[in-house]
């Protein structure tokens, strides 16, 4: 699987890390920045990656920020995205089977990278389960394109 993979300045030790999980897993990633820890906006980055995910050149993606929290507000903002932050294996797994969740966002400052690591093992590993769950997928999509007030 081909996976969009970014970070701001916060994120950017977890997401080098989660570079060689992703090749230890059989994955390909295409990085979508930063590439320091040096100060930059996380808007930047999380778009940048999500938009990858959205347009269908990347399947998955995973962004990582110091929560993880302004990466998942940002790329819910990405059309066709629906970024899920997750700090267990539960979660993440429940993401994709009930949500069919297209973007992991994970908190550098938040988990360590053991526990990081599994949350994308169970991320990657999970399939939307469809079903029941289709229908309110649905309905998340349709806000995007619901007359604005």
């Amino acid at each position: 699987m081909k996976i969009a993979l970014s970070s701001d300045h916060g994120g950017f030790d977890l997401k080098e890390n989660l570079k060689e999980f992703l090749h230890e897993l059989g994955h390909t990633y295409v990085d979508f920045g930063c590439s320091s820890r040096e100060s930059v906006d996380y808007p930047d980055y999380s778009a940048a990656a999500s938009r990858a995910v959205s347009s269908g050149e990347c399947q998955l993606g995973i962004v990582v920020c110091g929560t993880g929290i302004g990466v998942a507000i940002t790329a819910n903002k990405i059309p066709g995205i629906r970024a899920a932050n997750c700090s267990d294996c539960f979660s993440a797994r429940m993401a994709r089977e009930h949500n069919n969740a297209n973007v992991l966002t994970l908190g550098q400052r938040v988990l360590g990278a053991g526990l990081a690591r599994e949350i994308v093992r169970s991320f990657l590993d999970a399939e939307f389960a469809g079903g029941r769950h289709q229908a309110r997928v649905d309905k998340i999509m349709a806000l995007e394109s619901a007359d604005k007030c």
